[in-house]
């Protein structure tokens, strides 16, 4: 199937590349609102599913506080506030950073990168991305007696857990991969994926109301405090957000409308620029009590040339 252009790099007047994709936008009764290109077959969401994955160890017994579990659901920029929650997961659990089988890394933010380069540090596993979600399936597997050794085999009493709930919210049978950072990685389509996180976004009790909660209150644990999700979050009052490697994103308002995008040559320049573009779609950006400036302020994407502006990716939805 051919996937429609969802944005376009331009370049002084020039359209010098496209991006392919699909983006989904349900309405708060879950039903599809309107989308371009293929959302109904399965993908694989990457750390979108992380909060998806946070809920099933909650309700297997996990009990972090908010920031922490805000963590658990990240794919953090390696600043001292992960690092350092990474380690008090951990050490609540009474575990080392050598239970980590997630694999060594620098952190994601340049900025963090260069900072621990400079001072002699190298990559590790704490500083990786995922290292939140990984201390938080060791901690579950601690609270239920499971062995920390195995979290990452599929037959895990984790996993197994994970994976029914992920399935029982997105509403469909998930596929079986390998992510990145070692863990078991599920498919779900565009529609399921949304509709998982608008279950999340609109839960009024129970673990599901404890991820969301945690997401909205500390969305610079989630991210990092110079990303743009942590600002999209900043313009959109009790929404939900995750983003995931390979160009996925996926958005929930307050009020159980959400968004799902994969652009497909995993192109992440044109990740925000998309999303944004389907917000401001949908009239999202003129809504009462949002920042539409700073939403639509996500979705520019500027190209330089001889250090000055001299085209942008755009949005073609």
């Amino acid at each position: 199937m051919s996937l429609p252009v969802v944005a376009e790099v331009v370049r002084s007047g020039f359209v010098e590349g496209r991006h392919h994709g699909s983006v989904v936008a349900l309405d708060a009764a879950g039903r599809v609102d309107w989308s371009v290109g293929d959302v109904a077959s399965p993908i694989l969401p990457r750390s979108c599913n992380k909060p998806l994955q946070a809920l099933a160890m909650v309700r297997a017994g996990l009990d972090l506080p908010p920031r922490l579990l805000a963590l658990g659901c990240a794919s953090h920029s390696g600043e001292q506030i992960h690092v350092d929650g990474v380690r008090e997961i951990l050490a609540g659990a009474g575990l080392e950073e050598t239970a980590l089988r997630n694999p060594a890394d620098l952190p994601l933010d340049a900025e963090e990168r260069e900072r621990l380069l400079r001072a002699g540090g190298a990559a590790d596993a704490v500083h990786m991305n995922c290292s939140g979600k990984h201390a938080a399936m060791l901690a579950t597997c601690v609270v239920n007696g499971w062995d920390t050794a195995t979290y990452l085999d599929p037959t895990h009493p984790l996993q197994v857990a994970i994976r029914a709930t992920f399935d029982e919210l997105t509403g469909e049978e998930s596929a079986l991969a390998v992510d990145g950072c070692g863990a078991p990685l599920l498919s779900a389509s565009l529609t399921g994926l949304a509709r998982a996180f608008a279950l999340l976004v609109t839960a009024t009790d129970g673990p599901e109301r404890r991820v969301a909660d945690a997401i909205r209150r500390h969305p610079e644990y989630v991210s990092g405090t110079r990303r743009d999700e942590r600002l999209l979050l900043g313009a959109l009052p009790g929404a939900i957000a995750k983003f995931g490697a390979e160009a996925c994103e996926v958005v929930a308002l307050a009020d159980g409308r959400a968004f799902a995008l994969k652009i497909e040559d995993g192109g992440d320049r044109a990740r925000p620029v998309v999303m944004a573009a389907a917000l401001v779609r949908s009239g999202v950006d003129a809504e009462q009590g949002v920042d539409g400036a700073a939403l639509r302020a996500t979705g520019e994407a500027p190209l330089l040339g001889g250090g000055r502006v001299v085209g942008e990716v755009r949005p073609a939805l």
